[in-house]
């Protein structure tokens, strides 16, 4: 197996049958040939008549936001959800200035003063309607193909047809379940947060004539950056003064620490960098990545692995809550981590590696033309349909962009791969695995691989993911690890591992953090969303 990456297929959007609810119906009928007049003056897409007529059709028509004593309460809660998303995410498209003044005016104060029914009718089309734009917007994400996007976890279907039925069966007190998951509903509440700082003003600027400073020194822009790490969190009590103390080493440490920076507790020009992002590229941050957390499950498995690939991080989760987390090396910008879902299934020790046909024409054909003992020097095989052949026998100079030869490395402490492998089968040839390059690991971005993962505490790894294996304790996997002879083990059952890109998002300590985008995706996805701005 080697590191290269192709394409899988374009599997679409997967069905989910998951039901929120049960039903709830009104007393009050409507005329089904009224939705015809709705839907050709309010210029109703195809899809969208689709939603509203199969919701009305399975009601009978009854009523959804008015019983016999007027408008419910459920109108007002999921018009609330309207007012907030349409300011949130900035936005227009979802008329809620009509549909304000409409419930205006089914509020009079004159008791005595019926509402004629085509008001009724034209609240109660235009409340569903945008409901159904709304979910699909807030729940269900861009109707472009994420695999368009290098996003190839597939995404499911949500059924807004039942979500529909709950919301309108709702009390003031109910607690509703809606389809995102929980990072999404986080990160939203840190967008308000985000968007309400901008309302005010936005963070203050921060500038100074020197590179860095620390602990002991003074200087201006101290009492800007106070006021900014006040804002955030970072730091916890008001301080005015021009001196940097270790309360505001403190908070640096944390500021660098949500921005994935080395955490030196100086301000230096990597933090100001970060500290002087404008705050609209901040909210817009946030919503690229929100998009993205609409594209996951609302649920994930209670036990699973998932490397952030902007964090440089793999993170073990329990129970669906995450237990240790360690640091990564992923793919350069030319040769990228896809965006994915496996099984993990099989740990190998002591692996053989497999030479991808792009490694050997960029990298080692060079090296062998120069001196072919590079081969040997590097522990590197040649095979010739199965069999071993002697690389001095081959007029390696004849070579240029194909060669038609195997090769791959044999197992031991040089090993490409390092002692540790595991294995989650997939059509872009990507795994975890060990390294001999340990080095790596101490730089702050850690993109330097041909597209596999790098693991830093592989043995680590290897013992949790076989723990309920009792053949397979970590003095057994020390024992096999003494040797250079390749051993897999099956992992059963099963362990999903979800390779994500979020550069954006809150941890479980309650911290917004941010990370670079090293590979461009938020840039293309922005040009998605925020399309209508340009």
């Amino acid at each position: 197996m080697s590191c290269g990456k192709n394409k899988a297929a374009n599997k679409g959007i997967l069905p989910d049958t998951s039901i929120y609810s049960n039903q709830n119906f009104s007393e009050k009928i409507l005329d089904s040939t009224i939705l015809a007049d709705f839907y050709l003056k309010y210029h109703t897409e195809d899809s969208l008549q689709t939603q509203i007529t199969e919701f009305y059709k399975r009601r009978n028509y009854q009523y959804a936001w008015f019983d016999k004593n007027g408008i419910t309460e459920a109108c007002h809660i999921f018009y609330n959800q309207l007012q907030n998303f349409s300011s949130d995410f900035d936005d227009q498209s979802i008329n809620t200035k009509l549909i304000d003044s409409l419930i205006n005016i089914a509020h009079k104060e004159d008791k005595n003063t019926i509402l004629p029914e085509s008001e009724t009718h034209k609240i109660e089309f235009l409340l569903t309607s945008n409901f159904f734009k709304y979910a699909e917007k807030s729940f269900g994400g861009i109707a472009r193909n994420t695999y368009d996007l290098e996003w190839f976890i597939p995404r499911k279907k949500k059924n807004f047809q039942s979500l529909l039925d709950s919301i309108i069966s709702t009390s003031k007190n109910s607690n509703l379940q809606y389809p995102v998951n929980q990072y999404y509903k986080t990160l939203t509440v840190e967008l308000r947060k985000y968007k309400a700082i901008e309302k005010s003003g936005g963070f203050p600027g921060i500038t100074t004539m020197k590179k860095q400073i620390s602990v002991g020194e003074s200087d201006t822009c101290l009492v800007n950056l106070k006021r900014y790490l006040l804002i955030t969190g970072d730091l916890k009590t008001k301080d005015t003064t021009m001196i940097f103390d270790e309360n505001l080493k403190t908070a640096i440490i944390s500021f660098q620490n949500r921005f994935g920076l080395t955490e030196s507790g100086i301000l230096n020009k990597a933090t100001l960098n970060e500290l002087n992002t404008p705050i609209k590229e901040r909210i817009q941050q946030i919503m690229i990545n929100l998009e993205r957390l609409r594209w996951l499950p609302e649920e994930m498995e209670h036990n699973f692995l998932m490397v952030n690939i902007p964090e440089f991080k793999l993170h073990i989760f329990e129970n669906g809550k995450p237990i240790s987390e360690s640091k990564v090396v992923v793919g350069k910008m030319a040769t990228k981590t896809s965006i994915f879902k496996g099984q993990l299934s099989t740990v190998v020790l002591n692996p053989y590696w497999g030479l991808p046909n792009s490694i050997v024409i960029n990298e080692v054909l060079p090296k062998i033309k120069r001196n072919v003992s590079y081969l040997s020097r590097n522990n590197i095989e040649v095979f010739c349909k199965n069999s071993i052949i002697d690389p001095r026998t081959v007029n390696w100079s004849q070579y240029k962009t194909q060669v038609p030869y195997n090769f791959r490395q044999k197992p031991g402490k040089n090993n490409s791969l390092g002692k540790i492998k595991f294995l989650f089968p997939n059509n872009y040839n990507i795994y975890l695995h060990d390294t001999p390059s340990k080095s790596l690991f101490a730089e702050t971005n850690r993109s330097f691989s041909h597209g596999c993962i790098r693991v830093e505490n592989p043995k680590n790894l290897a013992e949790y993911i076989l723990r309920n294996d009792t053949q397979w304790n970590i003095e057994h996997i020390e024992k096999i690890l003494k040797t250079d002879i390749e051993k897999r083990i099956t992992v059963k059952p099963t362990i999903p591992v979800y390779l994500l890109y979020l550069t954006s998002w809150v941890n479980h300590r309650g911290k917004l953090n941010f990370r670079k985008d090293i590979y461009l995706h938020d840039k293309k996805l922005a040009s998605e969303i925020f399309a209508k701005e340009k």
